[in-house]
């Protein structure tokens, strides 16, 4: 957890008011034999461009031992920032698609998410993003603990 709590730190210098959803622990989906997964979404204001915040978060994941060249697809690693949505803008290039495309399919992503933002709402469909939560039941995602990773500068998680 130490690890999370210095990638959330190192996104406190990205982001504008930075808002951190409890923290979650969550089985693997796609490569069963490795540990479960330690979730948690973090969101706030950025002036960065969407490159430019894609190149920050994996300059903060190489900066925790990230070393993608090593990494079997969907397996283990070390810290792994994804670039979710980004407003509610849609952005589709070479590097980067958002929203992220399996944001409706992944409780380890749409749970915290919507801890933060309950009444978000999908910006290519329009449907607000807790319509998709009974698709993600069953997928084993549990609260870490107290749910307490970082209180930033308003002393909220």
């Amino acid at each position: 957890m130490t690890l999370l709590a210095s990638a959330v730190h190192a996104l406190s210098g990205l982001l504008d008011v930075l808002r951190v959803s409890p923290l979650y622990r969550s089985s693997p989906r796609y490569v069963l034999d490795q540990p479960d997964f330690l979730n948690l979404v973090v969101g706030g204001g950025t002036d960065l461009a969407p490159d430019e915040l894609l190149d920050a978060t994996q300059a903060i994941e190489a900066a925790h031992g990230r070393d993608r060249s090593k990494e079997r697809h969907k397996g283990p690693r070390t810290l792994d920032i994804d670039l979710v949505l980004y407003g509610d803008r849609v952005i589709r290039s070479g590097r980067l698609t958002v929203p992220h495309p399996g944001l409706t399919e992944r409780a380890f992503v749409l749970v915290p998410l919507l801890d933060l933002a309950p009444d978000m709402v999908h910006p290519e469909t329009g449907r607000p993003l807790r319509d998709y939560s009974r698709a993600v039941e069953g997928q084993g995602i549990y609260l870490h603990g107290d749910g307490r990773l970082y209180s930033g500068p308003s002393g909220r998680a």
